[in-house]
């Protein structure tokens, strides 16, 4: 499956104000499963770019502008080929098919910080919670955290939420709903208190369309969650779609919470009352399987 991705974000101001350097994840994360074929990253005003890596091997695209506008457009145009299995299987460590499980010295110390929940948990409300999750005492690893996944999603109700940030675990409990970034965090945060490494993954989502409808999905970004498990890997779920594996997901950048991972984060200098508004679209569409065989790569900085 090919993919085209088209992701806009307009950001409008009163006057002229001075940008300071913005900083870009929204190159796509190459796997066995995933493979780009085109790059196009372009910004109106244009901008030096620097790339570089952060600490998670994200790549990161850094713009420098040179003088005061009133507006920036950043449009970022990709090309992916996407083949991930929709029911995939995974080679587990034979001594992690069954929950509880030990991680090697190893792996807890290049783990770190992922196996330690980061929001605090008064009276261990959100541990009881993963808890409840558990069937047994004996029990199959990969079916508990398809289980937490699918607690996350079934209940809660997934709402769109355009404010900046993420819910907290606690929050979204307490109001039984939340938008992709929450209910990944919950997920996150619950198998953390189990024992689990997991890290937040953003990126996009295809959801091929219902016979009919027009090609294409407008919206935002996507969040979900990754766990390792040993010798597999780090495997995908998506509590806001109750999905497990890579099939349809276009991974950008991960890190240890969805507030890391910001698509664009950037400041501009001048007035308070200078911003007038940010606009996002996002635009992912299947294209035509390729005439030949014919696939090289453009990147076009």
């Amino acid at each position: 499956m090919r993919l085209e991705i088209v992701h806009v974000t307009r950001y409008a101001y009163r006057q002229p104000v001075a940008l300071s350097a913005h900083r870009m994840m929204l190159r796509p994360r190459g796997s066995s499963a995933l493979r780009l074929l085109a790059a196009d990253l372009h910004c109106d005003p244009a901008p030096a770019f620097a790339w570089t890596q952060d600490v998670f091997g994200n790549l990161i695209a850094t713009a420098s502008f040179a003088a005061p506008t009133d507006r920036l457009t950043i449009t970022n145009r990709l090309t992916v080929e996407q083949a991930a299995a929709a029911f995939p299987l995974f080679s587990i460590a034979p001594h992690a098919h069954r929950y509880p499980f030990d991680y090697s010295d190893d792996e807890r110390t290049d783990l770190g910080a992922l196996l330690v929940p980061e929001h605090d948990d008064p009276g261990g409300r959100l541990a009881a919670w993963a808890r409840a999750q558990v069937l047994g005492a004996d029990t199959d690893t990969l079916s508990l955290l398809q289980d937490v996944n699918a607690a996350t999603r079934m209940g809660m109700i997934y709402v769109a939420r355009d404010e900046v940030g993420t819910q907290s675990p606690h929050r979204t409990l307490d109001l039984g709903s939340g938008s992709c970034r929450d209910l990944a965090m919950l997920f996150i945060e619950a198998v953390r208190h189990l024992g689990f490494g997991a890290r937040a993954v953003s990126g996009y989502l295809f959801d091929p369309p219902i016979a009919g409808a027009p090609q294409g999905q407008h919206g935002a970004t996507h969040a979900w969650a990754e766990v390792y498990l040993p010798c597999a890997g780090w495997i995908a779920f998506d509590p806001a779609n109750g999905r497990m594996g890579e099939a349809q997901l276009v991974p950008v950048a991960v890190g240890r919470s969805i507030t890391q991972l910001s698509p664009v984060d950037g400041r501009y200098v001048g007035p308070a009352g200078a911003f007038l508004g940010l606009t996002v679209e996002v635009t992912v569409s299947e294209l035509p399987p390729p005439l030949d065989d014919a696939r090289g790569f453009r990147d076009n900085r």
